[in-house]
């Protein structure tokens, strides 16, 4: 993959941030660096560095969010406000339960619990 500005740009956007962008919100990062870039550009950039394993692409209902951060881990999504965390769950050997139980070989795990972050936990237990 060659290097350009923009694409070191983009993947700098990403990596930065814990929030697990939408590509329409690292364009508006990218357009105050690069003011006149596109928006296409911006998902073929976003693509190549998610094939090459620069950054990883996954699913959040129907919209696709990007994470800088490429080692094996899992989201915690809350309800309330949508926000998106990264877990460690490395000492569940998933991919071998699944094996010896399904008869299947998983190649790639990827789980999302939802649920109530702490901060709305909190205020349902106040009642707000």
């Amino acid at each position: 993959m060659r290097q350009s500005f923009q694409r070191d740009t983009i993947r700098n956007i990403v990596k930065s941030t814990k929030c697990h962008p939408t590509a329409d919100w690292i364009y508006c990062q990218a357009r105050k660096v690069i003011s006149n870039i596109s928006l296409g550009t911006v998902y073929r950039n976003l693509s190549q560095l998610n094939q090459n394993g620069v950054i990883k692409a996954f699913k959040d209902d129907s919209i696709t969010r990007y994470d800088g951060n490429t080692e094996f881990h899992h989201h915690l999504k809350c309800f309330e406000c949508g926000d998106i965390k990264d877990i460690d769950l490395h000492d569940l050997n998933l991919k071998e339960h699944i094996k010896s139980r399904f008869d299947f070989e998983p190649i790639e795990i990827e789980i999302t619990i939802f649920g109530n972050c702490k901060k709305h936990v909190y205020n349902k237990i106040k009642g707000e």
